[in-house]
């Protein structure tokens, strides 16, 4: 089976980076599970992520405590930090933690830096499955800038693609759905990794299991779009994203660039949602213990925005502090529809920072997201010629989930600053 059938349409899930950092421990997957099982399972919500360094005994926050011990098994490759998720003693790694996931309906992921320990390469630890060690395969001089855990694995040595290979093997073992990987979209270093990814697909489509593959960081190289489609389901398509408006206003024309390559189980990704309850171990993104920065305004732009253009959803707060307000952004029907069903969204305009959307389902209903962009009040209008559409057309407001008058000439709505309006045109 083709990996693109594995994420027909863009995954949605939660990550445990955005709140607890490198230092997520196992009662907090468990519990964020339990929620996303209760309240948002039935919306399409599935996927729940560990993210960095869970192999780490004493991590305490999203800030790397540098060449540390981390906890391996006999074979280089990284195992759970016991201490912190006490389920995976006595080498059962993340299958009982993968088991409670799946009792619940939902599905397990993790996150993995690209390439092999530190450790085992000074070492010299064996390989599963090669005569070569771990000293034998690394790429010394490949190394991510901001975390020391990990050398780069050299394509061309003997055992390099047994390494990635063991790997998977291993998670498909812990019954694994998705796997982040890290430092190999882009680097600050080296740029795009091409033949890690390239050998982490092999390892993948040899392992037995459907695993979805997701690449970090960004922004990933537009030239490379093939090349992502062809190994990846998602990548991401910029650095970090935090709950900061030049951040969101950058995403824009981020998205119009990548626009051309959202197809099926392929997605350009815009990154977590940062959303609800931040920051309670990570002091990443300019802030610690918080909620959400961004407006109500901006928080609906967000939705909005990733949702036109069919990036994947993975919220980044801790689900169990939700209010109201942020369920609801989560949970409405009207907005996931089109998010889940539309088709080559695309940018119709953006004209002073006024900005509009489209895309189209496989009935013909034509999904319209109008953007205000500015510092202040203005209308946003566009023309059913500019969508290239004729006639009269019923419209449905999709975040209200009500019913407006029907159109024949235009959409016009006066927006807030930083503020957007959805809807969607069915023809009269």
């Amino acid at each position: 089976m083709n990996h693109h059938q594995w994420a027909e349409t863009p995954p949605m899930g939660w990550n445990s980076w955005d709140c607890y950092g490198a230092a997520v421990r196992e009662e907090e997957i468990r519990g964020n599970a339990e929620y996303m099982a209760k309240h948002l399972h039935r919306f399409g919500w599935e996927y729940v992520v560990v993210d960095i360094q869970w192999s780490e005994p004493g991590a305490v926050s999203s800030q790397y405590r540098p060449f540390v011990p981390l906890e391996m098994d006999e074979y280089s490759r990284l195992i759970p930090a016991a201490n912190r998720f006490p389920s995976s003693a006595g080498g059962k790694g993340f299958r009982p933690l993968s088991d409670y996931v799946h009792s619940l309906g939902l599905k397990f992921g993790i996150h993995i830096m690209r390439g092999i320990p530190r450790q085992a390469v000074h070492a010299g630890t064996p390989i599963k499955g090669t005569n070569a060690t771990a000293r034998d395969i690394a790429h010394t001089n490949s190394i991510c800038p901001w975390n020391t855990d990990m050398y780069g694995v050299d394509p061309r040595k003997e055992g390099a693609q047994a390494y990635y290979d063991s790997l998977f093997e291993l998670y498909a073992e812990w019954g694994v759905d998705f796997v982040k990987v890290d430092d190999i979209a882009a680097s600050r270093l080296y740029g795009i990794h091409a033949e890690e990814i390239q050998m982490i697909r092999r390892a993948i489509d040899k392992c037995g299991r459907e695993m979805v593959l997701s690449l970090s960081p960004g922004p990933a190289p537009l030239e490379y779009a093939e090349l992502l489609r062809d190994n990846a389901n998602m990548w991401r398509m910029t650095d970090d994203f935090w709950d900061i408006w030049r951040l969101l206003y950058e995403m824009f024309e981020r998205a119009e660039k990548w626009a051309p390559h959202v197809g099926l189980g392929s997605w350009p990704d815009c990154d977590m949602l940062p959303l609800g309850h931040l920051g309670i171990r990570s002091v990443d993104g300019g802030g610690a213990d918080r909620w959400t920065r961004f407006t109500k305004d901006e928080q609906v732009t967000m939705m909005t925005l990733w949702s036109i253009f069919r990036s994947p959803l993975m919220f980044g707060g801790e689900l169990r502090d939700n209010d109201d307000w942020t369920l609801s952004l989560l949970t409405n029907e009207d907005v996931l529809r089109a998010h889940k069903e539309g088709r080559s969204p695309r940018m119709v305009y953006r004209q002073e920072d006024r900005t509009v959307w489209s895309s189209e389902d496989s009935n013909g209903q034509v999904y319209v997201a109008l953007f205000n962009l500015r510092e202040e009040e203005t209308e946003v209008a566009v023309s059913l010629d500019q969508l290239g559409l004729t006639g009269k057309y019923a419209v449905r407001d999709l975040w209200k989930q009500r019913d407006r008058d029907s159109v024949s000439d235009q959409i016009a709505v006066s927006l807030p600053p930083h503020a957007s309006a959805f809807f969607a045109l069915t023809k009269a």
